[in-house]
């Protein structure tokens, strides 16, 4: 008979103490998150399971918020993040930033940790509609999405992708270019698949565009790939509509590869206003998500559903994104 894992089996599994396993187990804010997530791969490799005496030292939640956005590096997510921060402890509670790479391994390992930790709430940005989230819901730990909404009804706060995108596409066509492309996310996202119908929209309310769409991951370099495509047809784009800032990047690289010059030879527009947007040669026109007050409210939001009654309903705030019109996206007078 196989003898049950204990914490010296995850201990070793993980290459820690047994002290240190059973702080991570229990929540103890000492402990680095970089530990507690070896510790809950152990736990999960070994097949370890809390005993009764453990589990009830768990009912005391911490004034901890986990917030797993999917990249760090993408400055939306950078200010969601500190306005997530400020919000939270502004009411005396601490951020545990997770960033989960879209990749659902990786959530699904973070949201493991945070289940095990007793966080107070999560907030998190969903790798896709059917992101698990029963064991937070298990142990009554509240969670609020943001930017990508799950089919589980849940509190959320999201940006209108499809009339931004609509609004940025039709601005494109309305100054003049005539093969506007779309360089959108991965089909799993809903802000990509949002942002497509957004671009697909202006194309019927304009007549006779054609459709020109790239996906690429939600990354520069897989974007430079997808633009290289583009550009490598036989009647390429003369203008882009962008999914992201780190897009964006990946895009405008691809177009200065070619000599192409933004504004003049090429219209372009963005979605997100990253800090580099405006100053940029010429600079980019975007649209601009209020990142910053989305997280915010959704710490807000969080922090209300921590102290409503178990059969609130949840809520859904939906924001609106604003067109930043620059000379990227300008037709040059007399252009043919």
């Amino acid at each position: 008979m196989t003898p049950t894992p204990t914490i010296k089996t995850v201990a070793e599994a993980a290459g820690v103490s047994p002290a240190s396993v059973s702080r991570a187990l229990n929540g103890n804010p000492s402990i680095a998150p970089e530990i507690v997530e070896r510790v809950m791969r152990a736990a999960d490799a070994v097949g370890y399971r809390p005993n009764g005496i453990a589990r009830s030292l768990r009912t005391r939640t911490t004034k901890v918020i986990a917030l797993l956005i999917p990249d760090i590096g993408n400055p939306f997510f950078t200010a969601v993040a500190r306005g997530v921060t400020d919000a939270a402890e502004a009411e005396g509670y601490t951020v545990l930033l997770c960033n989960t790479d879209e990749d659902p391994e990786k959530e699904r390992r973070h949201l493991a940790v945070a289940e095990q930790a007793r966080v107070a709430g999560v907030v998190l940005s969903p790798q896709g509609r059917d992101t698990d989230i029963s064991r937070l819901r298990q142990s009554r730990i509240p969670v609020v999405v943001i930017d990508r909404p799950l089919r589980e009804k849940t509190d959320a706060i999201v940006v209108r992708s499809f009339a931004g995108a609509r609004a940025a596409t039709s601005h494109l066509i309305e100054q003049g270019w005539s093969r506007p492309a779309c360089v959108t996310g991965p089909a799993s996202a809903d802000t990509a698949r949002a942002r497509l119908r957004g671009y697909h929209a202006a194309l019927r309310e304009h007549h006779g565009m054609p459709e020109i769409v790239a996906h690429a991951d939600f990354r520069q370099d897989g974007a430079m790939l997808a633009a290289r495509e583009l550009l490598d047809r036989a009647d390429p784009p003369d203008a882009f509509f962008v999914a992201n800032a780190p897009m964006a990047l990946g895009t405008l690289a691809a177009l200065a590869e070619r000599g192409l010059r933004v504004g003049s030879d090429v219209g372009f527009v963005s979605f997100d206003d990253a800090p580099w947007a405006p100053y940029m040669t010429p600079p980019i026109s975007v649209v601009a998500q209020p990142a910053r007050p989305l997280g915010e409210r959704s710490a807000r939001l969080l922090l209300e559903a921590l102290h409503a009654p178990a059969e609130r309903r949840p809520r859904r705030i939906t924001l609106s994104p604003t067109l930043i019109v620059r000379a990227s996206s300008l037709r040059p007078q007399g252009a043919a």
